[in-house]
């Protein structure tokens, strides 16, 4: 089991969001695409933004950096995660 879990990363990802507003990430596959996109460029050599142990994989450190809120998703419009 993925801990956290989607939910868990969505509300975090949406707990900026304004009442009224639309939700940034609306379903899990916009979460995979996120954390898979980060852990491309983990891979790439751009560093952690988490403290991570050695032999963690790229997708567990993005996954780690999205709930920290160490990364942004965007929104559907940008290529971009900051």
């Amino acid at each position: 089991m993925l801990h956290p879990s989607y939910s868990d990363l969505m509300k975090v990802v949406n707990a900026d969001v304004e009442e009224g507003e639309s939700n940034i990430v609306n379903s899990r596959y916009s979460i995979v695409l996120a954390t898979s996109k980060r852990a491309r460029q983990i891979i790439d050599g751009e560093m952690p933004l988490v403290d991570a142990e050695e032999g963690e994989k790229p997708l567990s450190i993005a996954i780690e950096e999205l709930n920290e809120g160490k990364i942004k998703i965007v929104g559907e419009d940008s290529d971009e995660i900051l």
